[in-house]
């Protein structure tokens, strides 16, 4: 029965409650890194890390440190200071591992520090009622991981369509962000289609 609502989690933040594509949450990066799909893929697998390990520790924090001590009103400033310290973390890794991927990604790795999107996911999780749970951490992470994987799924729809729009032959007027505008909106309505889903 638990593996089933685990699951139900997964699908539901990849598909249904899509963080970019449903709730409007990390547009920054999903529009300034899509250009690309080599750097869309090296920031949706940075995403996911830090939104995955950023809801663990948020969680452990939360749960065992404000809750107890009655320091509740800390949690935003609590929750950004343990993504900035993940985000530095996979900076470090990339810059050493891949210094071709920390050029192109840019500006914007820092970026995930302030993407609203990995802190939705932290008070997100705070505010389902997964804290209060008997798998409430598993939940959390589970949750932190699809929203990533929906956020590396976007990303990389958006990419692809956008190499594409390259070749094509698009009227003056909606070159450049205007056709991505409306791109993405065109994405958001096809997501809008698994709403309805049953899981």
């Amino acid at each position: 029965m638990e593996i089933k609502v685990l699951f139900t989690i997964l699908i539901s933040t990849i598909f249904i409650n899509n963080y970019v594509l449903s709730q409007m949450l990390g547009l920054c990066p999903f529009l300034g890194v899509s250009k690309k799909t080599d750097s869309a893929i090296g920031m949706g697998l940075a995403v996911i890390f830090v939104m995955t390990l950023a809801s663990f520790f948020t969680f452990i924090i939360y749960k065992y440190v404000l809750v107890p001590y009655e320091i509740v009103y800390l949690r935003t400033v609590s929750f950004i200071l343990i993504i900035a310290s993940l985000v530095q973390l996979v900076e470090m890794i990339i810059e050493k591992v891949s210094p071709a991927l920390y050029q192109s990604l840019g500006i914007f790795l820092p970026l995930i520090t302030t993407n609203c999107a990995v802190l939705g996911v932290a008070v997100l999780n705070i505010n389902s009622g997964f804290v209060t749970a008997d798998f409430g951490l598993i939940k959390s992470v589970i949750q932190g991981f699809g929203a990533g994987v929906g956020f590396t799924l976007a990303l990389l729809l958006m990419s692809g369509i956008r190499e594409r729009l390259e070749l094509a032959d698009i009227p003056k007027n909606l070159q450049g962000l205007p056709v991505t505008f409306l791109t993405a909106g065109l994405l958001a309505l096809a997501f809008l289609g698994f709403s309805g889903m049953k899981i």
